[in-house]
């Protein structure tokens, strides 16, 4: 698996926005994506080492009502941690 598959978007919710606060920051990452390459993937996207993280697969929910009721799909989700000190610049503002 490729560095740039291993990303697929930051989660941003109050849970997340408040761990930001203690240099924790949330990733929606791939599924077949193991703790060795999420940390690659974000050393090399933002420029930051010794990031470490705790990882889990976050289940699928039902969706919908009446006829047209469904499930959506599982996902991975990653909590990685910063080195005290350091930042990722891209959820400033959000």
């Amino acid at each position: 698996m490729q560095i740039l598959e291993v990303l697929r978007r930051p989660v941003i919710s109050e849970k997340s926005t408040a761990l930001q606060e203690r240099g924790k920051y949330t990733f929606e990452v791939a599924r077949s994506a193991n703790k060795q390459q999420i940390k690659q993937a974000v050393e090399w996207a933002f420029k930051v080492e010794g990031a470490r993280g705790n990882v889990m697969t976050m289940p699928p929910k039902w969706r919908g009502g009446g006829r047209r009721r469904g499930k959506s799909s599982p996902w991975k989700k990653a909590v990685v941690t910063l080195k005290p000190g350091d930042k990722i610049e891209f959820f400033e503002g959000v």
